[in-house]
């Protein structure tokens, strides 16, 4: 067949045909499928542990596709820490460092695929796990990865307000100097204080949505309603391990922002993987 050369209308008028078919199959998957009961199980917290295994095996068979996709994670830690050593940045280097557990599920949606893939007996490479969430739950995935960074820009707002109302308005003259503030002014124990409460509620907010409705969304057709609420079922049933999770989470991307964040290299996949496990065990269908 002869191909000609389009003109720039029939160019536009295909890009809107090919924009509005994408946005109608991402709408569509927004919707849940009535046929499709997710059942929710107990856990204990042995049952994290397994998954912190099954992850650690997940990462040594897929690890080149791996790093090569999470090496995005520390550059744009290590950018982020670059800006907050300018000194206006400093007080708000923690909450931006802090703030990477509220967006990581969405950084991890790429492992969950795998591991996914692999259970299915398939090919789990980077390519097929993008090809895998395009055709399953492009839609739901972005629109619940809005929310996290919505989120994680509302944790910074939270934060600079409370630097305003401890240490603040004015912005510390060099690291040192905020560094002792910090730790030696009552002012500063109160920023501390208040700094950990109010991230504490973010997380558990965003924990408690999001720990196995990203899983959810890529395993079956469940719609955004359904993934959501049964993330919050989830963690309903199980308090205890889920509050758990939460603080393993917490503990190993401290560690891995050391040094340069470069431990994210390792981390991020690891929980990435077990927490596709850990919603294995937790939910399961008729």
């Amino acid at each position: 067949m002869v191909q000609t050369i389009g003109n720039p209308a029939s160019w536009g008028a295909k890009a809107v045909h090919d924009g509005a078919r994408a946005l109608g199959d991402a709408a569509q998957h927004m919707r849940s499928d009535m046929d499709v009961h997710p059942r929710v199980h107990s856990i204990g917290v042995e049952d994290l542990w397994k998954a912190l295994l099954l992850g650690v095996r997940d990462f040594s068979r897929f690890r080149s596709d791996v790093i090569a996709l999470v090496v995005i994670y520390p550059m744009i830690g290590v950018f982020l820490a670059a800006m907050a050593f300018e000194r206006a940045m400093v007080p708000f280097l923690f909450p931006m460092v802090s703030g990477f557990a509220l967006i990581g599920p969405v950084a991890a949606v790429g492992l969950y695929a795998m591991s996914a893939l692999h259970e299915d007996g398939q090919e789990a490479s980077w390519a097929d796990a993008l090809a895998m969430l395009r055709a399953r739950a492009l839609g739901p995935v972005l629109v619940l990865g809005l929310y996290l960074f919505a989120m994680f820009f509302l944790w910074m707002a939270a934060a600079y307000w409370v630097y305003n109302v401890t240490l603040g308005p004015a912005m510390p003259e060099s690291v040192a100097g905020f560094m002792r503030d910090v730790f030696t002014t009552s002012d500063g124990w109160t920023m501390i204080w208040m700094g950990c409460g109010i991230g504490a509620v973010f997380a558990f907010v965003v924990l408690t949505t999001a720990l196995t409705s990203f899983p959810m969304l890529l395993d079956r057709p469940v719609g955004l309603p359904t993934a959501v609420v049964t993330s919050l079922r989830v963690a309903s049933k199980n308090p205890l391990p889920v509050v758990v999770w939460g603080m393993i989470v917490a503990g190993m991307l401290v560690l891995g922002a050391m040094p340069a964040f470069l431990g994210m290299i390792f981390v991020l996949p690891i929980l990435g993987h077990a927490t596709w496990h850990l919603y294995r065990m937790a939910v399961s269908f008729d």
